[in-house]
């Protein structure tokens, strides 16, 4: 193996999409396979040394990732095309390499994050689909996204989300900012997105599952502001299946130029229908 401890080291950046059904969630483990070893593993063989990626979010067991954003430093001197093509050539084919470009040492895939989106996706029809098991979550249950939009407003601003957060949470505060929340509806799937400066542990999957709920009519439509007031999570309903939750984008400052890789990365999902309500 070639020495290159004499090489200044370059810090690279990548976007990794990856279906998490076969993984024990993003973070390496003991006890089973995860993303980030898989990624970890193929990078190593390009490198010709042993390496460690940081990300811009974890992803439980289940969840998926379109546009997670990862970091490492590497004192192989490989080029864009390489990295991008000889990591796909050593990944399975549930996780890919969407673009690798070279950033500043100061760049920090979680740490520079100013913003992250999530996609719930939910199949709403009478039978269950073979293609889609792991893809969405099912119910069979009719929903009304309309309903759930409008109950999904109460959620933007600045608030404490303990009540929407896992009781295990190890964040600091539970205090975020939700910029964007809307559901819509496309025939049978039914879209929840979610944009926000940061996200606590199982924050999304719980706002689905208030939302879910309120779709069913089980609960009235301000019953996603109670639960943001109870400010227990005690009292904040069902955690939604991880299947139909993605990583969807990262933001990062201008000036680190990603804005455009990450962009081509969501061209194919960019087409989305209009929300179930023009009411916000």
């Amino acid at each position: 193996m070639q020495d290159h401890t004499n090489i200044p080291a370059q810090r690279w950046a990548l976007g990794v999409e990856y279906d998490g059904t076969a993984y024990h969630g993003w973070q390496a483990q003991d006890n089973g396979s995860s993303v980030q070893q898989t990624l970890e593993q193929a990078l190593s063989r390009v490198a010709a040394h042993p390496l460690r990626v940081q990300c811009a979010g974890r992803t439980d067991a289940g969840v998926h990732g379109i546009g997670q954003v990862v970091h490492f430093d590497s004192h192989a001197r490989r080029s864009p095309r390489n990295w991008l093509l000889g990591c796909n050539v050593n990944l399975p084919p549930d996780i890919a390499v969407q673009w690798a470009t070279p950033v500043p040492s100061e760049f920090h895939a979680r740490f520079s994050a100013v913003g992250r989106a999530y996609r719930y996706l939910i199949l709403n029809r009478l039978t269950r689909s073979a293609i889609h098991q792991s893809r969405a979550v099912w119910i069979h249950h009719p929903l009304d996204a309309e309903r759930m939009h409008r109950a999904a407003q109460h959620l933007i601003g600045t608030h404490d989300f303990s009540s929407y957060r896992a009781l295990g949470c190890q964040a600091k505060s539970p205090v975020r900012t939700l910029h964007h929340l809307a559901v819509t509806r496309d025939q049978e799937r039914i879209i929840i997105e979610v944009r926000a400066n940061a996200f606590l542990h199982h924050m999304v999957r719980n706002i689905a599952g208030v939302l879910i709920a309120i779709g069913k009519g089980e609960r009235d439509e301000n019953w996603s502001r109670k639960v943001l007031q109870y400010r227990d999570r005690t009292l904040g309903g069902v955690t939604a299946p991880p299947q139909g939750l993605y990583l969807l984008e990262v933001e990062y400052p201008e000036a680190f130029q990603l804005e455009e890789r990450i962009a081509r990365s969501l061209q194919e999902i960019r087409q989305k229908p209009r929300p179930a309500t023009s009411k916000t």
